[in-house]
C-alpha cells in the first residue's frame, strides 16, 4: 500500500508513468476505442469513466508546457462540436493545469498519434469520444 495514490493506480499504471520520460504521450480512451491493433501497450481500468481515470493519472503526472500537450479527439466532420465527455475531460485537465489549452486532433490523427504513446489506458467510459491525449512533461526545480 501506499499513501496518497490513487487506488485506479495499479502497480502496472504506476509503473508506465513512472517509466515514461518527458515528451511521451499517455492516452485514456473509451471502451469503444480500437486498442488491439493501435500498437502500444494497453492497460485497463473497466470500472472508472474517463474523467475519473484522467484525473487520477494527472494526480501524478506532470503536463508538458508545449504545444499539443493535451488533446481530445475531434468528432468525425464536425471538429468543432464539443460533446459532454470531452467537456468533462476538459475541466479535469483544467483543475490540475489552469492554464493548459486543449487541442484537438481528427480521429484518424489522434490513433495515428496514440499508436505512438507509451501505453493507452482503456477506461468504462460508455460516451463515445471520450479519448484524449496527454503529454509528460518535468518536474520543477
Amino acid at each position: 500500500m501506499l499513501k496518497n495514490i490513487n487506488p485506479l493506480l495499479g502497480p502496472d499504471l504506476l509503473y508506465v508513468l513512472r517509466a515514461m520520460g518527458h515528451g511521451e504521450d499517455i492516452a485514456v480512451v473509451d471502451r469503444n476505442y480500437p486498442v488491439l491493433s493501435a500498437g502500444p501497450r494497453i492497460l485497463r481500468e473497466d470500472a472508472a469513466n474517463g474523467p475519473t481515470v484522467l484525473d487520477a493519472v494527472l494526480s501524478v503526472l506532470p503536463l508538458d508546457k508545449g504545444h499539443g500537450a493535451v488533446s481530445r479527439m475531434e468528432v468525425r466532420s464536425k471538429p468543432d462540436e464539443l460533446l459532454e465527455v470531452m467537456g468533462d475531460l476538459i475541466n479535469v485537465v483544467k483543475s490540475h493545469a489552469p492554464a493548459m489549452e486543449v487541442g484537438s486532433l481528427p480521429p484518424n490523427d489522434f490513433k495515428a498519434r496514440a499508436s505512438r504513446a507509451a501505453a493507452i489506458i482503456i477506461s468504462g467510459e460508455a460516451r463515445v469520444y471520450g479519448n484524449i491525449l496527454v503529454r509528460k512533461g518535468t518536474l520543477p526545480l
